[in-house]
C-alpha cells in the first residue's frame, strides 16, 4: 500500500449527494467516479498495487467503510477506493483486495493522511507484506489476503530488481553508494502525475530503509 492523495470529486457525485433518495446504486455517472479514483491512485490498486484500468471488468469502487453498515459514507468521496478485481469468481482463499475484504473493516486507510500508511508496512526479502501493528497483520493477512503467493512473487520481483540496481552502483562505484543516487531512483519511480509501475511502493519503502541509515 501507499498513500493515496484524494483530489476533487467529480461534479456529478457532488450534485447527486444533493438530490432527494441519493444512494450509491442510483448514482448513475459510475464511469466519471472510476476515472477519477483510477487517475488519482496512478493507475495501481489502493490494497496490493497491482494494475488496475478505467472499467468496470478491470477494477472496483471499494468503500473502505462498507455501505451496508456505514449508509452515511457510501457517498462521501474520501470513502471511495479503486480496488482491483481480487480474483472475483474464485474461491475465496484465492480472493484478495476488496473482494476479499467484503463488509470486514481495516484498521487503517491508505488514503487518510492521519493513518500515514506507509510508516507501518514493511516488505521482507521473500516478497511477504507485514506490519508491526498485530491487529492490521492479521487484516493484510487475512481480510485483504495480501500474501498470496503470486502477490509476494511480484512484490519480490521488485525488490530484487532495486537490490540488483544497488549492487551494481556498488561494483560501478567500487564502494557505498552516495545518497543523492537513492534519493534519485526513489524519486524516479515516484515522478510525474501518470501510471506507477505495479508494485513501485515496495521499491520505494526499500529506498527509503536505506535512506534513513546514516551511511547508505
Amino acid at each position: 500500500m501507499r498513500t493515496i492523495t484524494k483530489g476533487r470529486e467529480p461534479r456529478s457525485l457532488t450534485q447527486h449527494r444533493l438530490t432527494a433518495n441519493c444512494d450509491y446504486d442510483n448514482y448513475a455517472d459510475k464511469a466519471a467516479l472510476r476515472h477519477a479514483l483510477v487517475t488519482e491512485q496512478r493507475g495501481i490498486c489502493c490494497y496490493c498495487m497491482g494494475r488496475i484500468r478505467n472499467g468496470p471488468g478491470t477494477m472496483k469502487i471499494e468503500h473502505w467503510r462498507c455501505k451496508s453498515r456505514y449508509p452515511a459514507e457510501q457517498l462521501n468521496y474520501r470513502n471511495l477506493l479503486a480496488a482491483c478485481p481480487g480474483r472475483e469468481g474464485q474461491p475465496q482463499h484465492l480472493q484478495h483486495c476488496d473482494t476479499r475484504k467484503g463488509d470486514q473493516d481495516m484498521k487503517w486507510n491508505p488514503a487518510d493522511p492521519n493513518h500515514h500508511i506507509e510508516t507501518r508496512l514493511r516488505y521482507e526479502l521473500d516478497g511477504t507484506i507485514r506490519s508491526d501493528d498485530p491487529e492490521f497483520d492479521q487484516q493484510l493477512n487475512e481480510t485483504l489476503n495480501l500474501n498470496l503467493p503470486f502477490l509476494k512473487n511480484n512484490r519480490k520481483a521488485v525488490l530484487d530488481a532495486v537490490l540488483k540496481w544497488w549492487q551494481s552502483e556498488k561494483r560501478r562505484r567500487n564502494g557505498s553508494v552516495p545518497r543523492y543516487r537513492f534519493e534519485r531512483e526513489r524519486n524516479r519511480r515516484t515522478a510525474g502525475n501518470g501510471d506507477l509501475e505495479p508494485f513501485c511502493q515496495v521499491a520505494v519503502w526499500w529506498l527509503e530503509q536505506r535512506l534513513a541509515r546514516s551511511d547508505p
